[in-house]
């Protein structure tokens, strides 16, 4: 196999499967990729949420050393530890999403892939990547260079 012509095996349409098939799959996989943007959103709100929690501890207690005991004593009853929605903290809303959306969502496409693409991922990207490289370009190889020795 001529590697700056051909992509490597791992990302080859197995036989029987259709364009449709590949195109079907490069949706559900893209709609995976989304959805993994949204969860790092969603840890990104979790840590976000726990930073500002800790800095409303820093104010109260600059407060408190300012002479406000009063304001201080306010921010850490009303908002130092508050829940962000009814019950709960950011953490159990990271672990609802995990086990309620994304961990089945994971799983359907995995399934899916492994049905319909005897387990071969990124079969669409593959093909793009053929039709869109420049042949013959030291920058544009279908695969990486074999590992020095």
């Amino acid at each position: 196999m001529d590697s700056n012509r051909e992509m490597d095996s791992a990302h080859q349409v197995p036989e029987g499967v259709d364009e449709e098939t590949v195109n079907a799959l490069g949706a559900l996989s893209k709609a995976l990729e989304t959805t993994e943007r949204a969860r790092g959103h969603l840890y990104g709100f979790h840590q976000l949420t726990g930073t500002a929690d800790f800095e409303l501890g820093e104010a109260a207690r600059l407060l408190r050393e300012a002479g406000h005991e009063a304001h201080a004593a306010r921010v850490e009853r009303e908002l130092v530890g508050r829940n962000v929605i009814p019950g709960h903290w950011t953490f159990q809303i990271v672990e609802a999403y995990n086990s309620t959306y994304y961990q089945p969502f994971a799983a359907v496409e995995r399934d899916l892939v492994d049905e319909l693409a005897s387990g071969r991922e990124h079969l669409l990207e593959a093909r793009l990547k053929t039709a869109r490289r420049t042949h013959q370009h030291p920058h544009h190889t279908a695969t990486p260079p074999p590992p020095e020795r």
